[in-house]
């Protein structure tokens, strides 16, 4: 009993770490992202999909305040979630569609406050992209979305059977393109560019950046390889027992992670150890514990 009390403490106690944690890190996300909208992105029509995206065309069009746009289709799209998604998917999505229009209209000035000359489309296109990504990988870090097309992208996925990054495609894809028929083909292409470093931003911000490498290897010398790796190299080495999915053959799997550095070094004695040798590499990017 006691050590269940115990238990329970301790999950509350890091759940409410989490929860801190992970709601000051979306806000902090939902509000870079503003910043990145109101000064990099909006002002040069760039559109990067999504529906800040789809606000900048309807100001074009209707001159219609991009954080009323934002708002507005997030409010529609959580309808459509709670009925074809349900309750419990729906409710990641509603502080996003919430806050996200708020941070738009609270930061839709700041151009003034600050001074930024941003007449420089390939700059804001650069800066934008970066400071976009990082905020939006500070939001799917923390496990929530900006709801929107993330709505949409999961909808579609539902319901035609797609996958989600298809869905994305089919979206977001169509509003970046059709930005070229309200902006201009240029307009379009920066835009692209906008999608892509976001895309790589908020990965870099999820993940990490990866400064080891992890080897699974399978060889016939597996006695000289571990022999390496443990006396030349001074790293660690795991051994998997393993069976061959086509012939069935018992065999051995050897797992080592070493810093990037070591790379070229493990890779060029494996293949003077064993010519015939077959490794897998990929990078490692949290590693914890070990020597």
């Amino acid at each position: 009993m006691n050590l269940f009390r115990n238990n329970r403490k301790l999950i509350e106690k890091v759940n409410k770490k989490t929860f801190l944690k992970r709601y000051s890190s979306f806000c902090l996300g939902a509000l870079l992202i503003a910043i990145s909208y109101n000064v990099f992105i909006a002002p040069n029509n760039l559109v990067p999909g999504g529906l800040g995206g789809l606000a900048i065309i309807f100001n074009d069009l209707f001159k219609i305040p991009n954080a009323l746009t934002i708002l507005i289709f997030g409010i529609i799209l959580l309808v459509l979630s709670y009925f074809l998604l349900g309750l419990e998917k729906t409710k990641a999505s509603i502080l996003g569609s919430l806050l996200f229009p708020l941070f738009v209209q609270l930061t839709e000035h700041i151009n003034v406050w600050l001074d930024f000359n941003t007449n420089d489309i390939l700059l804001a296109t650069v800066f934008g992209g970066v400071l976009y990504g990082f905020g939006a990988g500070l939001v799917f870090k923390a496990g929530f979305t900006t709801g929107g097309t993330d709505i949409v992208n999961q909808i579609i996925s539902k319901y035609f059977k797609t996958s989600i990054g298809t869905s994305m495609l089919m979206s977001d894809g169509l509003i970046v393109f059709s930005s070229a028929f309200f902006f201009g083909p240029v307009n379009c292409m920066y835009s692209i560019i906008v999608l892509y470093i976001i895309s790589l931003m908020s990965d870099r911000v999820i993940l990490g950046i990866s400064d080891s490498k992890a080897f699974y290897i399978i060889t016939d010398k597996e006695d000289a390889i571990k022999e390496y790796i443990l006396k030349y190299l001074n790293h660690g080495v795991t051994v998997f027992n393993a069976k061959g999915g086509y012939l069935k053959e018992r065999q051995t799997v050897l797992m080592c992670v070493l810093p990037t550095k070591d790379y070229y070094r493990l890779k060029e004695g494996i293949h003077e150890l064993d010519k015939d040798a077959f490794f897998v590499v990929t990078d490692a990017y949290e590693v914890f514990g070990g020597e």
